[in-house]
């Protein structure tokens, strides 16, 4: 790409390995299902949204120089994603993520970034090397972060320098690396994308809804939050007020990367000038498209 991309998605890029099946499932069940593997990762599933919309997305991450890797970053380039800024090393192996899924929703997942969190501060090189940014010339677009980064790495982002001028998208990931979102609370920066079990993860509370989880995370220091709650109503707050809707009704096929989609689709309707609620409302339409099968994986 000769322009410079529209937004940076920094975090896993890797393969998805999931099994799907119609059946309601319990734990132990032995079903007959599909078994896909896809490009995954919550960086790369933001950044596949992105691309189908419109935009040029870059990717800050770290991709093994294995037979794996070579075939995620060719299909990263057919897809219009920018791999140019990749962290590629002999030592590190592909990511990948393996996820079962029922009629019930996700049965279990394992993520395995090891090589992402072993490359740590190393992805971000463009960002101050002069390729994208460099010292005393901070990034000043849109990075889409998530929550497979390091703890350490998190807590850099939300305070150097480097990061002070760009408007930051933070994702957790999963519920249980929710707390690695607590630097953007302490900093008040960025706009965190969490689901309710992630919003009572970093409150350390009980929360019921969508807009109590929101307007917890804002006494807790969040700049702003938007809060997601499966079928149930979502709620995009900050100091200035908030706003609650609820989203549309569908067949649920698939959930793994429903939640990338929502963050994606909101971040592409803000970018194209529409009001909050606007915004709101796209995403939830996007995300329950992508549930119910109606848009590629």
């Amino acid at each position: 790409m000769s322009a410079p991309p529209d937004i940076l998605c920094v975090g896993s890029v890797l393969w998805d390995v999931i099994g799907r099946s119609p059946s309601h499932m319990a734990k132990g069940a032995d079903v007959p299902g599909r078994i896909v593997t896809l490009p995954g990762g919550v960086a790369l599933n933001i950044a596949m949204t992105l691309a189908r919309m419109g935009l040029r997305p870059a990717l800050l991450s770290a991709v093994g120089r294995d037979v794996e890797g070579d075939r995620l970053v060719a299909e990263c380039a057919r897809m219009g994603i920018e791999t140019a800024f990749l962290y590629r090393s002999d030592d590190l192996k592909t990511d990948r993520y393996m996820a079962v899924e029922g009629a019930n929703g996700l049965i279990a997942a394992i993520a395995d970034a090891h090589s992402l969190e072993e490359a740590g501060a190393k992805i971000l090189r463009p960002l101050t090397d002069g390729r994208l940014a460099a010292e005393g010339a901070p990034y000043a677009g849109a990075l889409a972060l998530d929550g497979n980064l390091t703890a350490a790495l998190l807590e850099e982002i939300a305070h150097a320098p480097a990061f002070r001028a760009a408007d930051l998208r933070v994702a957790p990931a999963s519920p249980g690396k929710a707390e690695r979102l607590l630097p953007f609370l302490r900093a008040g920066r960025g706009t965190l994308y969490v689901n309710l079990e992630e919003a009572a993860i970093l409150c350390q509370a009980h929360l019921a809804s969508a807009p109590e989880a929101a307007a917890a995370l804002l006494a807790r220091g969040a700049a702003r939050a938007v809060v997601t709650d499966g079928g149930a109503e979502s709620c995009d707050a900050d100091a200035a007020g908030s706003i609650t809707r609820r989203p549309p009704e569908v067949l649920v096929t698939r959930v793994t990367g429903a939640g990338d989609t929502f963050m994606a689709a909101h971040i592409v309707a803000e970018r194209a000038g529409a009001q909050r609620d606007d915004a709101l409302v796209r995403a939830q339409e996007a995300a329950a498209a992508y549930i119910s099968g109606d848009t590629p994986s």
